[in-house]
């Protein structure tokens, strides 16, 4: 039970569904109740094939071009790490991906299903909380269905979407999303640790 707490609070991290609510209602503020729902189911749906995707095909790909899973969690908990910081220090998710509204055509795609919601630290998180040699296929399945409960947390939030930001409003957003990005930041050092004793171990014993 812990297990599953941990890997779902690892996802909401990431994904940051309270974060994602601004940045529907600035790209669909013109647009009536019905649009509205087709924007929110697209945009998840977009979202869970692209997460998807990576917990399927991403060690392959990595494999793929002989990158050690290794090097790859440390590059990737680097960049979550920095991911992470930028929600501390920098503009907000919400902040950030409202900007890019303005020269936005498809907005279930962009900025919506990628990057707020299938963000980079998501796709990374997909691939680390799913490796094949520390993971049985059991506990990937487990692990998917975390990150999809998560992602149906985003739906609801979307479907609720003004009145929940009546509730928190822009700043109750941006401070959720820099709580998570401490959450994230502890994430991110314990993929950078784990991935450097795992490389010098494959060298000692390899």
């Amino acid at each position: 039970m812990h297990e599953l707490l941990a890997t779902f609070i690892f996802f909401f991290a990431v994904i940051d569904p309270i974060g994602t609510v601004p940045v529907f209602i600035a790209v669909t503020r013109a647009d009536d109740e019905k649009f509205k729902r087709k924007v929110a189911l697209k945009a998840v749906g977009v979202s869970a094939l692209v997460l998807l995707f990576f917990v399927v095909a991403g060690e392959q790909l990595l494999n793929a071009i002989e990158i050690p899973l290794a090097a790859f969690q440390i590059a990737g908990g680097i960049i979550l790490l920095l991911f992470a910081l930028s929600m501390i220090f920098g503009e907000s998710k919400p902040e950030t991906e409202i900007k890019s509204v303005r020269d936005s055509t498809e907005t279930a795609i962009f900025p919506l299903a990628i990057p707020s919601i299938a963000s980079p630290g998501a796709m990374l998180g997909a691939v680390l909380m799913t490796r094949n040699e520390e993971f049985t296929w059991v506990e990937q399945l487990v692990t998917s269905s975390m990150m999809l409960a998560v992602l149906c947390v985003v739906l609801v939030l979307l479907l609720l979407a003004t009145q929940v930001h009546k509730l928190i409003g822009d700043s109750g957003a941006s401070i959720i999303s820099r709580i998570m990005g401490l959450v994230l930041t502890s994430v991110a050092v314990t993929n950078i640790l784990s991935g450097v004793a795992q490389y010098f171990g494959l060298q000692v014993y390899g």
